[in-house]
């Protein structure tokens, strides 16, 4: 795929990208997919489908308290518990704003390993990690912003998104569809939008604008970015995932790159 060469453009240090489709094909690849990078907020993604596992496990429930009073694990992985973004202070009910908040993941992995009487990291890399492969992939502190890994793990959690094996297609689907609809709030780097629509742990495009996919991105596409200059997102209407990791933080850089660069995968992705 021609459009993943643009990466070399972008002002990084280093940088590697892979298209997944939706059977599990390696589409392309660039970059050296087996470099390990901090992946700041993309971390959430795995944290929630370790939430996601453990529920099909029996471990908890979507509505086990969790967090705040008032608020549970859905709450939490659809950041209407009212906790700040890197604080565990109560700004709100639960469910009646959406606030972005890494401490809220905190909070859902200490609720989950209350609950499983396993640290959060061990029953992350048991449940998640091993059975998918990914042997590069390691959670070195919060759930919410701390984990590392490669394009190549990540290839086959974008895989695993497309085609569920650990999960329920169900529960994928559940996860990815809004939740508490309707709720305003602020996407980080990308101002307040109304609405702020989030599923359990993924982001999901709908009409939000402006935002760090493509203009002809479809409203279902889900997934999430980082702050150490990261992406994956799924767009189903395409048929494909798409990951990109680098080592230089967000800012106006991505915010204009990124777009452009994912609506020329797209466009790839057409023609093909």
């Amino acid at each position: 795929m021609d459009s993943l060469r643009m990466i070399e453009q972008w002002p990084v240090p280093h940088a590697a990208t892979a298209v997944v489709g939706a059977d599990g094909t390696l589409l392309g690849s660039h970059g050296d997919t087996r470099r390990v990078f901090p992946l700041a907020s993309v971390t959430k993604l795995l944290t929630a489908y370790t939430a996601l596992i453990a529920i099909e496990e029996g471990v908890v429930e979507l509505d086990t308290p969790a967090g705040p009073e008032g608020a549970t694990i859905r709450h939490l992985l659809a950041h209407t518990a009212g906790l700040g973004f890197n604080e565990h202070k109560v700004y709100a009910p639960p469910g009646q704003r959406r606030m972005y908040s890494s401490a809220g993941f905190e909070q859902l992995a200490d609720a989950l390993a209350e609950h499983s009487g396993i640290p959060f990291a061990d029953y992350q890399a048991e449940a998640l990690f091993q059975p998918l492969g990914m042997a590069a992939t390691r959670l070195n502190g919060s759930p919410g912003a701390d984990a590392e890994s490669t394009v190549d793990d990540l290839v086959a959690f974008a895989a695993e998104l497309q085609q569920p094996k650990l999960l329920a297609p169900s529960t994928v689907a559940t996860a990815t569809t809004v939740a508490f609809p309707g709720l305003n709030g602020v996407l980080p780097g990308f101002g307040h939008q109304k609405p702020n629509d989030w599923g359990l742990g993924f982001e999901i495009r709908d009409h939000k604008s402006p935002h760090w996919t493509g203009s002809n991105s479809s409203p279902r596409t889900f997934g999430h970015f980082g702050q150490s200059g990261t992406f994956l997102w799924v767009d189903p209407d395409a048929g494909a995932a798409c990951i990109a990791l680098t080592d230089r933080a967000f800012g106006p850089w991505a915010a204009e790159a990124w777009p452009a660069f994912t609506d020329a995968v797209l466009a790839d992705l057409s023609r093909s």
